[in-house]
């Protein structure tokens, strides 16, 4: 079988705290734009991304839910099928950043609730509204052993600061691992 050409389709869930800028990172990503006025996710939305690694097709599906509690009953049909989860917090030195912060172990919660152990990155957003000298590395590094997840990446999707390299870490993850069963079968 040539193992070249083949196509892969990832769901991945992008979740986290109202307003710390998980539908800006996914359209920063995926269209290289930023939305300067915030736009509150009624619901759920969802973006298409198609990329190419090593000649395969990848088409990645990006599911964004409200962080609002008053969207919690959509989580088991958002979840569904997810390969993947981005739990985005916010590096702003307010209540909005402690907050979104402390909340990292129950988005974790939910993911591994409703899709199992899948691979999990979080993502330090707004790098641009906060000092970067001032951040404690340490507190997201203790967080991200403790619950086994893949890595962190201090971003903006204002700026684009590191946004494509935290988008292609998960993504190039899945493509690896699938990669390789799809060769066994």
């Amino acid at each position: 079988m040539n193992e070249r050409g083949r196509k892969f389709s990832f769901k991945i869930a992008v979740v986290g705290d109202g307003r710390v800028g998980k539908t800006t990172l996914i359209k920063n990503f995926t269209k290289g734009s930023f939305i300067k006025d915030y736009i509150k996710t009624i619901g759920a939305q969802f973006s298409v991304f198609d990329k190419e690694i090593e000649g395969d097709q990848i088409r990645l599906l990006f599911w964004d839910i409200a962080g609002q509690n008053t969207f919690h009953f959509l989580r088991p049909s958002f979840f569904k099928s997810s390969k993947a989860a981005i739990i985005v917090y916010s590096l702003e030195e307010n209540k909005l950043g402690e907050e979104s912060f402390n909340h990292i172990s129950d988005w974790h919660q939910d993911v591994n609730h409703y899709c199992g152990n899948i691979p999990t990155i979080v993502f330090a957003n707004k790098i641009d509204l906060a000092d970067e000298n001032n951040i404690d590395h340490s507190k997201i590094q203790e967080v991200i052993k403790n619950r086994n997840f893949l890595g962190y990446y201090i971003t903006s999707a204002k700026t684009g600061q590191g946004v494509i390299e935290a988008f292609n870490a998960i993504i190039n993850d899945l493509y690896q691992k699938n990669k390789v069963l799809s060769a066994e079968l």
